[in-house]
C-alpha cells in the first residue's frame, strides 16, 4: 500500500451505537495553500440486515474506507459510522477537494555503467536521456504526478468497498454478479453537496434516502448528514443504537 502524503495518527474509538474514527490533520506547512475541505455523505440502504452483523459491518466500513483514504494519500478529520436495521451510513469530515500533486524518484544505474544499463533504464522509464536527473553520480527519473479530483477517488473507492465487504453471510439477487448482505435498494453517495457518479451493479448513485417501501415509501433528497439524520428522525428512525436502545425502554 502506497504511503500516504499526511502524516496521520488514528484513534479508533468504537461505541454501543457508532464507529468513530477521528484523524489528526497536520498543521499547514509555511508557504502551502491550504485545500479547500469538505464533507461525503454515504448511506447504503437494503433489505434488512441481522442484528447479529449491524455492529461488524459498522466497523468493517469504517476500516475498509480508511484503507482507501489512505491508499489515496487522502486524510479525514473525523469519520463516523452508523447502523440500523435497513442501512450503513459513513460520514467523512473535512475531506481535501483534491489529492496533493506528488513528485515520484526512481533511482537508475550509474553515470559510469554501460550504455546497455542506461538503455535498459530509459525503456523501462519511458524517458529519454535528457528527461534523466543525475545526482552524486546516478541517474534518476523524477516524474511529476498531479493531484487528482477526490470525486473520481470516491467514485472509485466505494464500488471496491461494497464488493469487498466482509459479510459473514451474503447472497446475490435478480441476473447480476454482484453480493450484498441482503438486495442493496440504493447508494445515497453525496460530496460536498454533489451526487457522485458510480454504479454498482443495478444501483446508481443518488442524493436520495427512503425509510421504508410500505411504511414511509416516499424518497427525500439529502445534501448533508445533519439533512439525512434529521429526515429520518422526523420519520421514526434513529441512528444511533442506544437512542434505539433508550426510545425501546421508555415504551
Amino acid at each position: 500500500m502506497p504511503t500516504p502524503l499526511l502524516t496521520r495518527s488514528q484513534r479508533l474509538r468504537p461505541t454501543p451505537s457508532t464507529t468513530s474514527l477521528r484523524l489528526a490533520v497536520p498543521l499547514p506547512v509555511s508557504g502551502r495553500i491550504e485545500k479547500m475541505m469538505t464533507d461525503f455523505l454515504l448511506e447504503l440502504r437494503s433489505e434488512e440486515i441481522p442484528a447479529r452483523m449491524q455492529d461488524k459491518a459498522r466497523d468493517d466500513l469504517a476500516r475498509l474506507f480508511a484503507g482507501e483514504l489512505a491508499k489515496a494519500g487522502l486524510a479525514t478529520a473525523a469519520l463516523v459510522t452508523y447502523a440500523t436495521p435497513r442501512r450503513l451510513v459513513l460520514i467523512a469530515r473535512e475531506l481535501p477537494v483534491e489529492t496533493q500533486a506528488v513528485s515520484e524518484e526512481l533511482k537508475g544505474p550509474k553515470t559510469s555503467a554501460p550504455p546497455q544499463a542506461l538503455d535498459g533504464f530509459l525503456r523501462k522509464t519511458g524517458l529519454t536521456r535528457d528527461a534523466l536527473t543525475e545526482r552524486d553520480g546516478v541517474f534518476y527519473a523524477v516524474t511529476e504526478k498531479p493531484g487528482r479530483a477526490t470525486t473520481a477517488v470516491l467514485a472509485e473507492a466505494i464500488p471496491a468497498i461494497i464488493r469487498a465487504f466482509p459479510w459473514p453471510k451474503s447472497m446475490r439477487w435478480g441476473a447480476y454478479d454482484i453480493r450484498w448482505v441482503r438486495p442493496l435498494r440504493n447508494i445515497c453517495c453525496v460530496f460536498g453537496g454533489e451526487v457522485l457518479p458510480l454504479t454498482f451493479g443495478p444501483v446508481k448513485a443518488n442524493n436520495l434516502s427512503r425509510v421504508h417501501r410500505f411504511l414511509a415509501p416516499e424518497s427525500f433528497e439529502t445534501t448533508d448528514f445533519e439533512t439525512l439524520k434529521n429526515a429520518l428522525k422526523k420519520r421514526h428512525v434513529i441512528l444511533d443504537t442506544e437512542g434505539r436502545k433508550n426510545r425501546i425502554q421508555e415504551q
